[in-house]
């Protein structure tokens, strides 16, 4: 039997038109990492920068092809593992990526885009932030927006989104809605985290909670193996093995974030508070993790479902051709 593959959900390359830091990627490869997501552009960014940071990874992708492959179907993604390349795949942070234009969902997904979050931390006309007290709900135009994903095939996520406009996107979605880096807020109380009947209605849709390792939302800032696995237990115990991932949220260029929590801080002051360690798993920790796994009494088939066959299910059942 084919192990299912071993993919982080959502990672941080700088977001300019620059692939001076993509040679990094190689540090998935050699963690013995199939997949992963590389964000394109969030809310607070011109939308436009993030199709010239698409057009810039997809050039490098393509240049570097006997190690790397831009992958948009599941068939791709088992090509890619057959040959012993990093499969990749985008993912946008925030429906201002849509310019207010319905349209621009398909442009997306074209570009590669396999999941989209409905809003970053602030509201947007789509729907409400996390960070937010007013959460509006899912807006007209918004389900709009869930009939189009579903009709091009692009995952809905709710990482990042008010919980009143998630209930919203649980209810009128007719797809598996992921939340594809969000901690259980049980664990630690911070605003970018999810309560206990957000996680219950996500694994309701069919989707996965993605355990995020960025240490503002573990307890302690713990992102060792084991601070993470604790993490994706809770989880586990409330909704079960099918119904749980993984994402680093890494951020290769820490000094571009600092640089964002500066320049945007009016934006989400609670979200990253002044001072605070900014401690993220890294891409060589997978081996780890799913040996931590192991050490709590999970078997194979549920260490390969948190590892990444949960999002190859989630893709199997929403991507098309």
């Amino acid at each position: 039997m084919i192990r299912p593959p071993v993919w982080d959900n959502h990672a941080c390359m700088p977001l300019r038109p620059d692939a001076a830091f993509l040679p990094q990627l190689e540090r998935y490869r050699a963690g013995g990492v199939d997949v992963v997501s590389l964000n394109l552009v969030f809310d607070s960014l011109p939308w436009t920068l993030g199709i010239q940071v698409a057009a810039t990874m997809r050039d490098w992708i393509a240049r570097n092809g006997d190690r790397f492959a831009l992958c948009g179907t599941v068939a791709e993604i088992e090509a890619a593992r057959a040959s012993g390349r990093l499969a990749i795949t985008f993912d946008v942070e925030g429906m201002t990526a849509l310019d207010g234009r319905i349209e621009l969902v398909r442009l997306w997904y074209d570009l590669g885009v396999r999941w989209m979050l409905i809003a970053y931390n602030a509201h947007n006309v789509v729907g409400g932030g996390c960070i937010e007290p007013d959460d509006p709900g899912l807006s007209p135009f918004g389900r709009d927006v869930l009939a189009a994903m579903k009709e091009v095939g692009m995952v809905v996520c709710c990482s990042h989104t008010g919980e009143r406009t998630t209930f919203d996107v649980f209810e009128h979605a007719q797809n598996p809605v992921i939340l594809s880096h969000s901690n259980p807020r049980a664990l630690c109380d911070h605003p970018r985290n999810v309560r206990d009947a957000v996680i219950d209605a996500c694994a309701a849709t069919g989707g996965v909670v993605g355990i995020v390792g960025f240490g503002l939302f573990l307890p302690g800032g713990d992102t060792s193996a084991a601070g993470v696995a604790r993490a994706i237990d809770y989880v586990v115990q409330r909704v079960g093995s099918r119904h749980v991932g993984f994402s680093t949220d890494y951020v290769f260029d820490e000094a571009e974030l600092d640089d964002f929590l500066v320049t945007f801080r009016a934006k989400f002051p609670a979200a990253f508070p002044e001072g605070a360690p900014l401690t993220m798993f890294a891409p060589e920790q997978f081996s780890d993790l799913s040996a931590e796994l192991g050490r709590l009494g999970y078997g194979d088939a549920d260490i390969g479902n948190i590892m990444g066959g949960n999002w190859l299910r989630v893709a199997k059942q929403v991507w098309k051709a």
